[in-house]
């Protein structure tokens, strides 16, 4: 050993890093397979220990220190001819036993079956794990656990690897050529992924959504056929580059698939072929860059690439956390499109449109004026928990059918819907100058919309159900409501004394899962062609005649996600409470504008002194609080579900928010009401994401 350290660390012979090689190298197992396995992984620990070994020879300039070990390495066994010889064998008899095709086919490329079974898979595989396979080259990545050791492999110099590579890479025979080895099996694997994805993308699914191609001239039988000249010719240059064509002609199949989902819906699967297509067309490119690059420095380049993509697949293959986020990225993607498309999102941006939104939500207020005075007295009933959330649902579900088909507005039902907007906007291809300018445009459009129909619904609903009181009490000679449920209103929305903040918040949950509704339902809507079946309905047609069959299927498209998200929000808000009841829980639900509503009952019931106590001006100061968490959660969550499902960064959000509010502290005015002029029309946020639909 102290020859082994003078001749290769004449500087540190004491050095530790020389010490541990010496004794890895002194004994290379040639014949015991779990012994091989063994010393790969010790090798592995040396190679990655963080202290450096540089500076060990006089001729030698200090290494990082990823590579100064790996070079001390090569230094020793270019020294060395018996230890290369040794080590060169080992690899060999790794080489002869092991099989490649699901480490480069297989690997990352899962058929993803479902989010219950691949979350039990993964955490079984975390508490069980599965029992190793020296017969598969696959298990070689297990010698990288973490995600950090992605950083650490790619900061390996190159030319280092391929000088290593090219001393270990000639075993004795009868032992296989290594290089050979892998090339067989990259072929393979170019072949198994040629027709996995050939199959997936010829599906009736894909191709009913790719119009004027036909079968014959489809990409992906193009792709089948080069694979089959890749295998017979040995990966031959021409054969790569037929392969490189028709990888790109998939590619663009691909995303007009995508770019014709946005109006003709699709299903999770259909997302999760695509998803698969997509990545198995870029493990075939990395394939073939390997294949196609000059042998030596160039070629494990490529190699090293591959296996960088390899090891983040697999970490990924294992990680509970990212399932959680793909299956949430898919839901976001199922619904929020359809909502950016159909939602209540008016752009005001002259002073007409600002009127015009005022008037549509004075609408809405009239409504929720009524809808408040039957709920209270749905209240008042004492009826059984059933009955009483029956009439509650109907009531409130009503409501809001009634408003989607007079045209009228609900304010607190918006934010959701126009999130779904900003994000559209923030995550288009267009370069990043051209997205902030369609935000400049777009947030205070949508701002004023909310003011427009707050001040519209508001206002409405105030004198709506002031004058309900009066009209009720001239006729009945007795107030709408009772003193004692009007001073239980008027307590229950204290900001502070009550809990009227977190139910304003948990009501803000309950607007953003409605608009997921309205999304889900529209897309299954679309998805399975309804409009087409409504306007070809014989019944229909027999019974409205051929237009107003058609006429219906085009009213019904225009609806079905307003009546999806009222229904919804309907049965949530009645239900809520009752479920939370029957689980023991005090749950209710604040809506400003019912809210509001419901004070103003209240108020007009106990005499105009009421409204000058301190508890009724803390009640007024309680509505204004549930119209900003009503708002703000919901708006927060749709916004952060739209930005999950556009795969947009947090730096890039982080960003957004940083401008709206130097925005609105530079003009403030701009976010409230629309300038005095005409502007410019303003270009629609371009479509980026697909929706997806679950089915069943």
């Amino acid at each position: 050993m102290d020859a082994f350290c003078v001749r290769y660390a004449p500087r540190a012979p004491g050095h530790a890093a020389v010490r541990d090689l010496c004794r890895l190298l002194y004994v290379i197992p040639s014949e015991d397979r779990e012994a091989r396995d063994a010393w790969v992984e010790r090798c592995i620990a040396w190679l990655r220990e963080p202290r450096s070994a540089s500076g060990l020879h006089e001729e030698e300039e200090p290494q990082p220190l990823a590579a100064s070990r790996l070079k001390l390495l090569v230094r020793v066994l270019e020294g060395e001819r018996a230890t290369r010889l040794a080590l060169s064998r080992l690899v060999g008899a790794v080489c002869a036993e092991a099989h490649g095709l699901k480490l480069f086919a297989q690997v990352g490329l899962g058929d993803h079956p479902g989010l219950l079974s691949e979350l039990a898979d993964r955490v079984l595989h975390r508490l069980l794990p599965t029992p190793p396979d020296p017969e598969r080259f696959s298990d070689l990545l297990h010698l990288f656990p973490k995600p950090g050791d992605v950083s650490w492999l790619e900061s390996l110099p190159a030319g280092t690897l391929a000088r290593l590579l090219a001393m270990v890479g000639e075993p004795p025979p009868p032992l296989p050529d290594p290089g050979m080895v892998f090339r067989a099996y990259l072929v393979d694997a170019l072949t198994l992924l040629g027709a996995r994805i050939a199959a997936q993308g010829l599906t009736e699914e894909v191709r009913d959504r790719s119009p004027g191609l036909a079968f014959r001239a489809s990409p992906f039988l193009r792709l089948r056929r080069a694979c089959d000249s890749v295998l017979a010719r040995n990966a031959a240059p021409d054969t790569l580059q037929e392969l490189e064509a028709a990888v790109v002609g998939c590619r663009s199949v691909t995303d007009t698939v995508t770019q014709h989902l946005e109006t003709s819906g699709l299903s999770v699967q259909l997302v999760y072929r695509l998803d698969s297509i997509r990545g198995g067309l870029e493990r075939m490119e990395a394939i073939a860059r390997v294949l196609g690059a000059a042998p030596g420095e160039d070629r494990c380049r490529e190699g090293l690439t591959l296996i960088l993509h390899l090891l983040r697949q697999a970490h990924e293959e294992r990680s509970v956390r990212e399932l959680a986020q793909t299956h949430l990225r898919l839901m976001a993607r199922t619904t929020i499109e359809r909502v950016g498309h159909s939602g209540e999102h008016p752009l005001i941006s002259t002073r007409t449109e600002f009127h015009g939104m005022v008037h549509s939500a004075s609408g809405g207020g009239l409504l929720a004026a009524l809808t408040a005075a039957l709920s209270l007295f749905i209240g008042k009933l004492s009826l059984a928990p059933f009955f009483e959330g029956l009439l509650s649902t109907l009531n409130y579900a009503s409501s809001f059918v009634a408003m989607q088909f007079l045209g009228f507005t609900l304010a607190a039902r918006q934010p959701s819907m126009t999130a779904a907007m900003l994000a559209g906007a923030l995550g288009g291809k267009a370069p990043r100058p051209g997205r902030m300018e369609r935000l400049e445009e777009l947030i205070p459009c949508l701002t004023r919309s909310q003011l427009a129909a707050l001040l519209g619904n508001l206002s409405c609903v105030l004198l709506a159900s002031v004058g309900l009181t009066l009209v009720f009490h001239q006729f009945t000679g007795r107030p709408l409501l009772e003193p004692r449920q009007a001073q239980a209103v008027i307590a229950s929305l204290h900001p502070w004394r009550s809990a009227t903040l977190a139910w304003a918040a948990l009501t803000g949950v309950l607007l953003w899962a409605s608009s997921l509704a309205s999304g889900w339902l529209e897309n299954f809507f679309v998805y399975r062609r309804l409009p087409e079946a409504l306007a070809h309905h014989r019944g229909l047609q027999r019974l409205l005649g051929n237009t107003g069959a058609h006429d219906f299927a085009g009213f019904m498209l225009r609806h079905v996600a307003g009546l999806g998200g009222g229904v919804t929000l309907g049965l949530l808000l009645a239900l809520v409470p009752e479920v939370g009841s029957f689980f023991g829980l005090p749950l209710e639900v604040r809506h400003v504008t019912l809210s509001l509503g419901s004070l103003a009952l209240a108020g007009g019931a106990l005499g105009a002194q009421s409204v000058l106590t301190w508890g009724f001006l803390a009640a007024l100061l309680g509505t204004l609080g549930i119209a900003a968490l009503n708002i703000g959660v919901s708006f927060a969550l749709a916004l952060t579900v739209a930005l999950r499902a556009r795969d947009v960064s947090s730096q890039e959000s982080w960003r957004l928010m940083r401008w709206v509010g130097l925005r609105l502290l530079k003009e403030p005015r701009s976010f409230l009401l629309p300038p005095a002029s005409t502007p410019a029309p303003m270009a629609p946020p371009e479509p980026v994401a697909a929706p997806a639909q679950t089915e069943g």
